[in-house]
């Protein structure tokens, strides 16, 4: 229609609805990309229509006025298609065979990324660059003025050449990284001198980093070379802060090359479809250790006898393959407590201020819809506000982070849960600490300095790799101290009568437990962690079984105050934590503790070590007999590596 108000309204209301979809709208924008409508589709389209409309409003004669100005829009989108080619190029240039954290690896020619807007969002570059040509084009038709259109164009040229010459001049070989075989021959170098004898292997989502990091600190702790082997590349950032050496090896072939590298053992925290690949080289010895024990079926799952070893905490979890008939065999399963738990802090008696402190800390739904799994859904709210109802307590919530991940249902329900505790904070009152000078706000300044990394929103892989290379001698123990500061810092922050939801990475579930003087949970392993503690502790029962079976069927339940979805016994649990002559379950929880964790002593964190090392000199005599087998059966010289022992001298 050649009005030119409604070119220039349409035209307008098309670039701002871009806009208001980039902002507001992504899910839209993926409808629209998979109906074959996506940003150049609509790009194109919007700037073909304002020059229809221009050649409908002007005059015949000067149809030869304008067709500079169309070849100048088709140059463009030429120029973008350039781009978007070049891009892809640049990216497989910067896709590296092996990510690293902890590890200098500049010799590979590592260089910051290109600006994102060139290298990964073809639709924000396409809009931003366009622009000056789409408002030249309007401004034409509403002027008449041709040179509107032309200098609008010229720019978006201009800036078009301006982005494939900067992706051009990373293609060359001088500013490009290095290439997959030297990356490769670069790993096998620094494998040949670091000679790495541990490894804590893991493969998964996300959210489930958290199944690794409980892990980080004993394997720091053990006299030997340990290493994190990653398989997904997403997960190097997810690693918590650690000085050991991570490794990513998304390619099974890259994998393979640990076969000839002095690694002997391999610890698996979590099974996962890529466990399989790694269990096939002959020369480690593989051991799974789990994130967690608890009663569920999960911490039995057949897949464990596929590994040489199976190490668990204590007697409990021996029983439970032999029971579960999984095919476990009990000379492989070694028990070694839990090296995680020396910072939980033991029973110092019952609670001396104004408030009893509960941690409520209850699993997650689970993938097969037991309804025993979570008590948020059946039993959640009726605990908290049985708790809330008691005006001497302090509730600390602390919900699993893939809540409502598989049921929408759980989700909601915490948010429910979350919405009780708010509102019973606003129906309190009472002193706050002193704003202090900013305590808080320094000891988490000093910890995120320690433990992240400060990246540019555009940072590649390539370019984390270049910002987190060795890390200084010492850093370890600096953020230990510096987490324990923060702590202090954090919980003098808070009121003692304020209720808290507690769900951010800081503070952690063991410095919950050592602010905490009982605890309300599930079956799983957060109640066999509890119980280092020596502290009361209740069980929530959902699963629909009577007590008696629900305390034979799951074990950890055992010396717990058992909770019925209506939460009718909370005031007398609360009652025995407040006056220990009637908790009638003190025996019961050191028995156990025993039971489930092992003995006091050695100290779990020993064990661990004891357990490496026995698992390290079985996989080097391994190593001994292939060697001289396949000596016997090809006769002549041959040149013996030593193989490192678990205790290797480190380097200067």
């Amino acid at each position: 229609m050649p009005d030119v108000p409604l070119l220039l309204a349409a035209t307008a209301a098309s670039v701002a609805g871009e806009g208001v979809l980039y902002r507001w709208q992504r899910g839209m924008v993926s409808m629209f990309a998979k109906s074959h409508a996506d940003i150049t589709v609509r790009h194109v389209l919007r700037d073909l229509l304002l020059v229809a409309g221009l050649l409908r409003v002007g005059e015949q004669e000067r149809e030869s006025v304008y067709a500079p100005l169309v070849a100048g829009v088709l140059i463009f989108y030429g120029l973008h298609f350039a781009i978007q080619a070049v891009s892809v190029l640049v990216r497989r240039t910067r896709t590296l065979p092996v990510v690293t954290r902890n590890i200098d690896a500049s010799a590979l020619r590592l260089s910051t990324a290109p600006p994102a807007l060139l290298l990964r969002r073809p639709g924000h570059r396409l809009l931003l660059f366009g622009l000056p040509a789409t408002a030249g084009l309007a401004t034409t038709a509403a002027t008449d003025i041709p040179a509107a259109a032309a200098a609008g164009v010229s720019l978006s040229l201009l800036l078009a050449l301006l982005g494939l010459g900067e992706l051009l001049l990373r293609l060359l070989p001088s500013r490009r990284p290095a290439g997959e075989q030297e990356v490769l021959d670069w790993f096998d170098a620094w494998l040949a001198e670091y000679r790495p004898t541990v490894g804590l292997y893991f493969s998964g989502g996300a959210s489930s980093a958290y199944q690794a990091n409980m892990w980080l600190e004993p394997l720091a702790k053990l006299g030997a070379r340990p290493v994190v082997v990653l398989r997904e590349r997403f997960m190097v950032q997810k690693i918590a802060a650690t000085d050991i050496p991570v490794i990513c090896l998304p390619k099974v072939t890259t994998l393979m090359r640990l076969e000839q590298s002095t690694l002997q053992v391999l610890i698996h925290p979590s099974n996962s479809g890529k466990t399989s690949q790694v269990l096939r080289i002959p020369t480690l010895r593989h051991t799974f250790v789990n994130h967690g024990e608890s009663d569920k079926l999960s911490s039995c799952n057949p897949y464990a006898k596929a590994y040489d070893e199976v190490w668990v905490a204590g007697p409990a979890a021996r029983e439970r393959y032999a029971l579960a008939e999984v095919g476990v065999d009990d000379r492989d399963v070694v028990e070694i407590g839990r090296p995680q738990l020396d910072a939980v802090r033991p029973y110092a008696g019952p609670p001396t201020g104004a408030y009893t402190t509960v941690l409520y800390a209850p699993t997650w739904e689970g993938w097969d819809g037991n309804p025993g799994n979570t008590s948020v859904l059946a039993a959640g709210e009726n605990l908290v506000r049985a708790l809330l109802e008691d005006d001497g307590v302090r509730l600390l919530y602390k919900p699993h982070p893939l809540t409502g991940s598989v049921d929408p249902r759980a989700g909601a329900a915490d948010q429910r849960i979350r919405d009780l505790v708010r509102a019973a904070n606003r129906r309190r009152s009472g002193p706050r600490p002193a704003p202090g000078d900013g305590e808080l706000a320094r000891r988490t300044a000093e910890l995120d300095r320690l433990t992240t990394a400060d990246f540019r929103d555009g940072a590649d892989q390539v370019e984390r790799m270049l910002l987190q290379p060795t890390p200084p001698r010492g850093r370890s123990k600096a953020v230990e101290r510096a987490t324990a500061a923060w702590e202090e810092a954090y919980w003098a922050s808070l009121p003692e009568w304020e209720h808290q939801v507690v769900t951010d990475a800081r503070p952690a579930l063991y410095a919950c437990f050592n602010r905490a003087d009982l605890l309300i949970s599930d079956v799983s392993s957060v109640v066999s962690d509890f119980l280092a503690s020596g502290k009361p502790y209740a069980v929530a029962n959902t699963s629909g079984l009577a007590e008696d079976v629900f305390r034979e069927t799951f074990p950890t339940v055992r010396a717990a105050t058992v909770l019925t979805p209506d939460a009718a016994g909370v005031p007398e649990l609360l009652d025995a934590v407040r006056k220990p002559e009637k908790d009638g379950l003190v025996e019961e929880r050191a028995a156990l503790k025993r039971h489930l964790l092992g003995p006091a002593e050695p100290v779990s964190q020993v064990r661990f070590d004891a357990a490496v090392q026995a698992l390290c000199t079985e996989a080097r005599e391994h190593r001994a007999r292939m060697r001289e087998r396949l000596a016997a059966e090809i006769p002549g010289p041959r040149r013996t590596e030593e193989e490192p022992s678990v205790t290797p001298p480190r380097p200067a």
